[in-house]
């Protein structure tokens, strides 16, 4: 099989090469390194994942851009899978640089989409979407405070569902990009006839993540824990995610390709039994490691959401998806990658 890895040599494009070139197919990772272009912040080794795809023979690299559509044309020619994690990634950048993130996100998107229109090979479309889309009206939901975490109120005991509203509220920039692709890529489906997954991802985690701070928070928090440097939390800490181990994310999009759906919207995430607040991170970082950062505290940030929990009994009932890895196993498991790779990061 032939597969198109957009933003290939990220964090989550990166296993997905790794996970299908493992299985014998033709991967080609199509990615600009851009990504200490787009955060605005140096970043060591940000070609780090590149480099490790290389032992396989059976990836091909090619530098290129999704908003040139030409070049995403003639790349994406022979796919049959096209997975799509090409993206600007930060709420932060996005508010205070919104132009490059609606190109990469909506245009990006878009080129990926008529490339595959135009192929005529009819490939199958995988979309990283993400909780944003959900923008503001989130936070409408009651949550009852705990000592170290915030939960939502029992009616969302069981998360957010794909048919929880997107409209009338704050999104930032970024929630409305990647809304608009996610929209997108639902109407190809319907209108042009391509399989398709979107996956509204909640908190992706796992190793060869190079979080800072403004993305990738888990990966973020260990590495400072394990460099000593100081981190600053907006808000009180007790804002929760429900995280998903990476190799768990690819298993679900490996379900959805195998599966008989045409198509298909999912809210992504751990779910319900898989959830983590800033302040419970930190103990679990201390628990395995011995140290704990300084940390300070500062404003909320923009339509920063104090609970996001996935419910993923969509992905469980029609794929037969559970996530395997806890919460503590990935976290041990992530400090044991910081860990032996302090030189990426110091």
């Amino acid at each position: 099989m032939k597969i198109l890895v957009t933003g290939g040599a990220g964090f989550i494009g990166s296993h997905i090469a790794e996970r299908y070139a493992m299985e014998g197919h033709d991967v080609t990772v199509f990615d600009n390194l851009s990504r200490a272009e787009l955060l605005k912040r140096p970043i060591r080794h940000v070609d780090f994942n590149k480099k490790y795809l290389e032992q396989f023979r059976n990836v091909r690299f090619i530098k290129g851009d999704t908003r040139n559509a030409r070049q995403l044309e003639s790349v994406a020619k022979d796919a049959e899978v096209i997975f799509h994690t090409a993206a600007q990634t930060a709420v932060t950048t996005s508010v205070t640089d919104p132009r490059p993130d609606h190109e990469v996100n909506i245009q990006g998107t878009f080129n990926m989409l008529e490339a595959a229109r135009k192929s005529g090979r009819n490939p199958s479309i995988i979309y990283c979407s993400t909780n944003k889309v959900f923008g503001d009206n989130v936070n409408k939901v009651g949550v009852v405070e705990k000592s170290d975490h915030y939960e939502f109120e029992p009616e969302y005991k069981v998360g957010i569902s794909e048919t929880f509203s997107i409209d009338l509220c704050e999104h930032t920039p970024y929630g409305v990009s990647k809304l608009a692709g996610d929209l997108y890529v639902q109407d190809y489906a319907h209108v042009y006839g391509l399989k398709t997954g979107v996956f509204r991802m909640s908190c992706i985690y796992g190793t060869r993540q190079l979080g800072v701070e403004d993305q990738g928070w888990v990966a973020w928090f260990t590495i400072a824990t394990l460099l000593g440097k100081p981190l600053t939390i907006y808000g009180d800490g007790k804002q929760v995610r429900d995280v998903l181990f990476v190799t768990d994310l690819i298993e679900l999009y490996d379900s959805f390709l195998k599966s008989s759906l045409k198509h298909g919207v999912f809210t992504t995430g751990g779910g319900p039994k898989n959830t983590l607040s800033l302040l419970q991170l930190l103990g679990l970082l201390e628990k395995f490691t011995g140290k704990r950062s300084k940390v300070s505290f500062s404003d909320w940030r923009p339509s920063d959401q104090k609970v996001f929990v996935a419910d993923i009994s969509s992905a469980r009932k029609a794929l037969g998806w559970e996530p395997k890895i806890s919460p503590a196993e990935g976290v041990k498991k992530l400090v044991e990658f910081v860990s032996a790779n302090k030189n990426l990061f110091g």
